[in-house]
């Protein structure tokens, strides 16, 4: 289908894809077991909420909170779960709008005309124009220009995310070695060694929970434990981290003043302070209208960032490989990011926007859930067939009905026959590896069959991101609970998003090969590395990677400038007419190409092995899934054909676990799917030439 050239025609388009949809999006995938995958995306998305209305507490001394940044997440998660075109999206108040925040709060704060009491109003008007110009860019159709920023561009503001984390980690851990803010004059004598000690204490706290997290997250791919225990330190261990440090922190001697470790300062939501931002939009006509033309400068950029923003969050929750079934709505979705803009603002709320990793984690999370209900379903038919002593094709029939059944079916006849055709295509190596067994029905294992073939599907409901969003609103009524939680698990905690947002992230995963002496090089193909090393030669890979240093450390020093910081996602949409018109005079078209990929593929590395040269194959994740199973569930006995008798076919619940391990094998740490291969083109014999 074209583009969409005509204005409101993305979002008319948009509209009409996904209404047929809406019943089923509500009613079709209703299931108790939502809520495994519920509750692990409410505390990806809680904490981070957590730590960024701490962070903005500090940074503009108060104004807002905790409190206005969980309340802004569950609105926002709310109307886009109920009216977005993509409810698979999951909202939050991001990294990037803590920032323009603290440059529009030091803006006002150093102008009497507006000053601190009148900063929320000026937010507010900032927040309308953002508003107007995220609707601008829906009506014409401007996502049409998304695919034009490119990993180049994704990969620089992923970096320099990170490196703000980290920034906010260290001055965060430096804050606690000096007095509390307010008590900078009023030290008692012994003052000095309580904040010595404090300090000390915060750097325990901090890289306890910065370790012990970065362990966890990893814990499905331990060889210790039952596998469920494995799946829940993986999916709950951050905050279950956060939870046992913040205990710990309460075992310090009682001798210790009760202020170290120093807590979250979170005022009450009950509280005045943190009502007087319901009523800001009484406070905007006293805003000097010079001001309120102005305020469309920052919204400017503030429009461009979630423009830029929101749309790769829903790309990557919408990834090819997800194979979803129902339509996008990239044109809708920011039309309605722009009511919610409005909303945010009107309310003195910090607005919200699609954000990474929470997008793809919860598509993927879902995909896990989807899997094992399809797989049910389709043993107990294979079971009944089993019984009957059915024929192959009778099997695979019954088979592929059973899949049909719980596909989404809006009331559209030409989607109906398009979607049986589409699921034969897909089913195509089921059907070949149950034809192939000829004679009895009794000798196929159709459990390993259907782990080995059977295609990704996703549970594409809204009901996930709607209890998700709610649990986020009723954490505001646990703030007395959350401000017992150390500030300095806090750092730790920003710490360990800075970390673990970097694997994954090609242009971090390149800098050590800058390092590489050539006759080291060879040494890189020995483990997993990415496609381009092989086929791109390294003065062209340690180009790229210079110019991509160089321009992160001029995005980073923008954000450095007082008052022009407030212009930072400026350079990165400066970045597509250098792409378009620059780099492909630098580099050759194959390699850029190569190098600037849209997908990640990474080779997987055999150094045992030879095979013919330049032989290179595709893995996908369902090879992965069969791959695993082979290795780690026991096979079935095979049944001679003389004497045929029924088996039982063991639906082991704990395979889901081994299919999460696959899912967080096969992605990134920011949601990517990986596309892998196995390339024996560098072997010669046994061992690796050197790639000069």
């Amino acid at each position: 289908m074209d583009s969409p050239t005509i204005p409101f025609e993305g979002i008319a388009r948009d509209f009409k894809g996904r209404l047929p949809f809406y019943r089923h999006d509500w009613l079709g995938e209703t299931s108790i077991k939502i809520l495994a995958p519920t509750t692990c995306i409410f505390f990806a998305s809680a904490l981070p909420v957590i730590a960024f209305g701490e962070q903005l507490s500090r940074d503009t001394d108060g104004s807002l909170s905790t409190v206005e940044t969980l309340i802004s997440t569950s609105i926002c998660g709310i109307i886009f779960s109920i009216f977005g075109g993509q409810p698979l999206l999951i909202l939050g108040v991001a990294e990037p709008t803590i920032i323009m925040y603290t440059y529009l709060y030091n803006i006002s704060k150093k102008n009497d005309k507006v000053g601190k009491e009148l900063f929320l109003a000026w937010a507010a008007w900032v927040c309308i124009w953002t508003s107007l110009f995220l609707f601008l860019l829906a009506i014409f159709n401007a996502c049409n220009l998304i695919s034009r920023f490119t990993r180049l561009a994704g990969e620089l503001f992923g970096m320099l995310i990170s490196v703000l984390f980290m920034q906010q980690a260290v001055e965060g851990l430096l804050d606690e070695f000096r007095a509390p803010h307010g008590r900078e004059h009023k030290e008692r004598g012994d003052d000095f060694l309580m904040i010595y000690v404090n300090g000390l204490l915060a750097l325990v706290f901090s890289f306890g929970v910065l370790f012990t997290s970065l362990k966890s997250i990893k814990a499905r791919s331990w060889q210790y434990g039952t596998g469920w225990f494995r799946s829940f330190i993986a999916d709950y261990g951050v905050p279950f981290m956060i939870v046992v440090w913040t205990a710990l922190s309460y075992a310090v001697p009682s001798r210790l003043s009760s202020d170290i470790p120093r807590r979250l300062d979170i005022p009450s939501p009950w509280d005045s302070a943190s009502q007087s931002h319901w009523t800001v939009f009484k406070d905007m006509p006293k805003v000097p209208i010079v001001y309120i033309l102005a305020a469309s400068i920052p919204a400017v950029m503030i429009a461009g960032l979630y423009f830029f923003d929101h749309s790769v969050a829903s790309q990557m929750a919408q990834q090819q490989e997800f194979n979803l079934k129902k339509p996008s709505a990239f044109h809708y979705d920011l039309f309605l990011l722009g009511f919610t803009t409005l909303i945010c603002g009107l309310l003195g709320l910090p607005p919200c926007n699609g954000v990474l990793p929470q997008a793809p984690m919860h598509t993927k999370s879902l995909a896990v859930l989807r899997r094992q209900l399809i797989r049910k379903k389709m043993i107990a038919k294979a079971k009944e067939c089993i019984q009957q002593d059915a024929s192959n094709t009778e099997l695979y029939q019954n088979l592929k009905d059973a899949f049909l059944e719980t596909e989404p079916v809006p009331n559209v006849m030409s989607f109906l026959f398009s979607q049986e055709a589409a699921v034969s295509r897909e089913l195509r190596g089921l059907k070949e590896a149950i034809m192939n067994h000829n004679g009895y029905v009794k000798k196929i294992d159709p459990a390993k069959q259907i782990d080995a073939h059977l295609p990704i599907r996703v549970s594409e409901q809204r009901w996930s991101n709607l209890l998700q969003s709610l649990l986020v609103g009723l954490a505001v009524g646990a703030i007395p609970i959350i401000k017992k939680i150390p500030t300095s698990v806090l750092w730790g905690y920003f710490a360990f998003m800075s970390l673990d947002s970097l694997p994954g992230n090609q242009f971090w995963e390149r800098l050590p090969l800058l390092f590489v002496t050539p006759s080291r090089r060879y040494k890189v193909f020995e483990g997993n590395h990415a496609s381009f090393v092989e086929s791109v030669p390294f003065k062209y890979i340690m180009t790229f990677t210079v110019f991509q240093l160089v321009y992160f450390l001029f995005c980073f020093g923008v954000t450095w400038i007082p008052i022009v910081g407030i212009l930072f996602p400026l350079p990165f949409i400066f970045l597509i007419p250098i792409r378009e018109y620059l780099l492909p005079k630098l580099f050759p078209s194959e390699y850029l190409q190569e190098l600037d990929a849209a997908e990640y593929e990474e080779v997987i590395a055999v150094p045992h092995m030879s095979m013919n040269a330049r032989d290179k194959r595709s893995i996908s994740i369902n090879d992965c899934l069969a791959e695993y199973q082979e290795m780690v569930l026991s096979p079935m006995p095979s049944i001679p054909a003389t004497e045929p008798e029924p088996i039982d076919v063991i639906d082991d619940g704990d395979r889901t676990l081994y299919d999460g391990e696959v899912f967080d094998a096969m992605t990134t740490r920011r949601g990517e799917l990986k596309h892998r291969s196995m390339s024996f083109r560098r072997f010669r014999g046994n061992s690796f030439t050197r790639y000069e």
